[in-house]
């Protein structure tokens, strides 16, 4: 297993990623899309979750597919990002044809994060503008850390962070993932530097600082300021079936990378997305896809934690304010 170029969600070929975010609120929105709709799947763990739309994503549903994901800080606020998202999508003329009329479909989750310093006394929401202005910045390449959904993101000691990583597997085929961190739990180990997620770390992608001491450091990061949302995505031909237990397996990352884990006050949520341009999968393929998008997860998630930055009033450190580029 070896990262793609990029070591991005977007080495899954058609994908495009796009943040905003503003400082002073200390809170943002990211956006997955593509110039094509995408086959999309959804599995709930956490016990607090936010969405929108989440239920179309059911196998059993006549919408198969959609058109942007988003990820948005704001608790219950942040879902107008979805509002703004498709005030893009539909001036771009993207959207499910409904005799004649187009309807973007575009689920959205989100995460709190009211309670981490930034201002918050808006008098208009301000998550649709940020919506649209994510979505009209998607592209290949795209910032990880303190950056969209992830930029006001907290753990239980440290902050949080926007993080993504992606593999290859030996027949081709890509499995990626983008995760907005924002957890109860923690992301390290005791009170060293070392991330939970070392055990399937990929070169020196958060450091490189192997396993440390497996030790749990007692939550103090306040109940009900939490939850982690991921997006794993492949360009095998996965149904929306086959991408529900997609998402099913990629929560082992989140449990791999963080600890607690789908806690009663975190809302961890997965999405799974397919570009259907590869072959599709026999049942070994699905196994091994599902659990690669795990590994992406939890490396994701580490990367999200490593990369964020330290800003003025931030009520928790950085990693590298914390440890530096040497840990």
């Amino acid at each position: 297993m070896r990262p793609g170029k990029r070591n991005l969600i977007t080495d899954v070929t058609g994908l495009q990623v796009g943040h905003a975010q503003d400082e002073e609120l200390r809170s943002g929105v990211t956006v997955l899309t593509a110039q094509q709709p995408l086959r999309a799947g959804v599995h709930v763990m956490g016990g607090a979750p936010g969405t929108r739309e989440t239920e179309s994503l059911a196998p059993d549903r006549l919408v198969q597919e959609v058109d942007a994901l988003v990820l948005s800080g704001g608790s219950a606020f942040g879902l107008d990002a979805a509002s703004g998202v498709m005030d893009g999508l539909r001036a771009a003329g993207r959207g499910f044809d409904i005799g004649g009329l187009r309807v973007p479909i575009a689920p959205a989750a989100i995460l709190f994060d009211l309670a981490n310093g930034g201002a918050k006394d808006w008098v208009k929401n301000p998550y649709a503008g940020l919506g649209r202005a994510a979505f009209q910045a998607a592209a290949e390449d795209f910032a990880l850390g303190s950056a969209g959904a992830g930029f006001g993101a907290t753990t239980a000691r440290l902050k949080g962070g926007l993080g993504s990583a992606s593999c290859v597997l030996e027949g081709g085929v890509t499995v990626a993932a983008l995760v907005a961190a924002n957890p109860v739990g923690c992301v390290t180990m005791g009170q060293g530097p070392h991330f939970w997620a070392a055990p399937f770390e990929i070169g020196a992608e958060f450091g490189g600082f192997g396993p440390g001491q497996a030790e749990w450091v007692p939550v103090t990061k306040l109940a009900r300021e939490a939850t982690t949302l991921g997006i794993v995505a492949t360009d095998a031909a996965l149904d929306q079936a086959q991408l529900t237990r997609m998402a099913i397996a990629a929560h082992d990352g989140i449990a791999r990378a963080i600890v607690p884990a789908h806690t009663p006050f975190d809302g961890d949520l997965v999405f799974a997305v397919s570009t259907a341009a590869g072959p599709a999968p026999d049942a070994v393929a699905l196994l091994e896809i599902g659990h690669a998008a795990a590994c992406c997860l939890a490396r994701a998630i580490a990367r999200g934690v490593y990369e964020a930055r330290s800003f003025p009033g931030d009520l928790l450190p950085s990693w590298r304010a914390r440890w530096g580029e040497s840990g």
